[in-house]
């Protein structure tokens, strides 16, 4: 499979579709020139949704995953299914509902690091929930406290942006990075960073919603003890 795809999510999560070209097509594989389509990492799952062509014809997108190179995404059809040839024209687009869950669900996880002292030893988003383990002793964990200490910071409607800053300038911020199972990528220059304005700031390639107030209110389901000082935190919606 060939190139860089245009990540058009990066620059605006709530991007819901695009005008495409098939530049390649490997089984049920298929790159496209540009994209709104997020690719499963850093704990957040692929985006889903539809190819259509100019005739209507529709290929359904069931996950999508980076492909060999740093910026190339494969959008997957389910096995088996026709693929568009190269060359061809399409209108992709997302299933916004789904990835609107999982943008205010991965902008909650920003938050907990925030009330939540300790590194981050591991995480998944799901739809609908998420979890994150921390490198913390167990009794100084509380749910009916952390659940509170998040929706307080929902509540407060602050800002989320995004902005880049060199390796070397995150190389000169280690205490940026709080994940200790997964490092941000480097080597390419520059590191994409999510800042919800006063409240958390690190090293972060997803998608994520404009304000904590879109979150909405949640709460955690429970909290799992996973090592001597791994502590799981499971958090879902609450409405």
């Amino acid at each position: 499979m060939p190139g860089a795809t245009q990540l058009l999510f990066r620059d605006d999560a709530y991007l819901r579709s695009t005008p495409a070209t098939v530049v390649a097509v490997d089984g049920n594989r298929v790159e496209l020139d540009r994209t709104v389509f997020y690719p499963l990492g850093g704990g957040q799952p692929g985006d889903r949704g539809t190819l259509t062509t100019a005739d209507g014809q529709v290929f359904t997108i069931v996950d999508t995953r980076k492909g060999e190179t740093p910026d190339s995404v494969l959008h997957l059809l389910e096995e088996g299914a026709a693929a568009p040839a190269p060359g061809t024209a399409v209108t992709a687009a997302i299933d916004w509902d789904y990835r609107h869950r999982l943008m205010r669900m991965h902008s909650c996880m920003h938050l907990l690091c925030a009330v939540v002292p300790g590194s981050v030893t591991g995480g998944q988003i799901s739809d609908g929930k998420a979890r994150l383990d921390f490198d913390v002793p167990g009794d100084s964990l509380d749910k009916d406290e952390i659940t509170a200490k998040l929706n307080a910071l929902i509540e407060g409607g602050h800002a989320v942006e995004t902005r880049w800053i060199t390796d070397e300038e995150l190389a000169a911020q280690p205490e940026l990075i709080r994940t200790m199972s997964v490092k941000p990528p480097t080597g390419a220059g520059r590191v994409r960073l999510l800042d919800i304005v006063g409240v958390d700031l690190q090293p972060c390639g997803g998608t994520h919603i404009r304000n904590t107030a879109e979150i909405g209110p949640v709460v955690v389901a429970k909290i799992e003890n996973k090592g001597r000082q791994n502590r799981r935190i499971n958090i879902a919606f609450a409405g």
